[in-house]
């Protein structure tokens, strides 16, 4: 019997989780280096192995728990433009205008075109991702926050737009 574990680490956890807990990691380090609270260069000459696994493991379970606070700061900072996602692409596509696939939910349609079209659902995953890594990074990076919110509001309308836009070229999605 094989006991191999395996550990494998997906797009959206990358992005989502760990890249914005690095940063809150940084932060936390450089809060607690500069009074001399942890002496930072201890840490590092500690096993080199030892202390990638901690700052990978610490950066996830950081951004983890950054997850709600970005979401919180999303909900704090106003919003000066409003974007509909399904207005712009019938606009730009009016010839999918009463089809099934525009007024359905958008995380349901990436479900379908995960389903139907792993290859084009993947552009999509990828803008909906760093607009949700943008975020979650804005509390760690308080001096770029509201730039960093805009922007990750903007990512996720580019990935709502681009999963209609893709739903309306895989013909599978229609058909439930």
């Amino acid at each position: 019997m094989d006991h191999r574990v395996t550990f494998a680490i997906g797009l959206f956890d990358l992005f989502a989780y760990a890249i914005p807990g690095a940063l809150h990691l940084a932060v936390l380090a450089y809060l607690a280096g500069a009074p001399h609270w942890i002496d930072l260069a201890a840490v590092s000459r500690g096993p080199g192995v030892v202390l990638v696994i901690g700052v990978v493991v610490a950066s996830y379970l950081l951004g983890y728990l950054a997850y709600p606070m970005g979401a919180r700061a999303g909900r704090w900072l106003p919003r000066r433009r409003k974007r509909n996602a399904r207005e712009e692409f019938l606009r730009r596509n009016p010839s999918a205008r009463g089809q099934a696939f525009v007024e359905a939910d958008s995380f349901l349609l990436l479900s379908a075109l995960r389903l139907h079209d792993a290859g084009a659902a993947l552009e999509a995953t990828r803008l909906r991702t760093a607009g949700l890594m943008l975020r979650n990074s804005s509390p760690a990076l308080a001096v770029a926050f509201p730039a960093l919110v805009a922007q990750g509001r903007l990512m996720s309308h580019w990935a709502s737009v681009k999963t209609l836009e893709l739903s309306f070229w895989v013909p599978e999605v229609e058909r439930p």
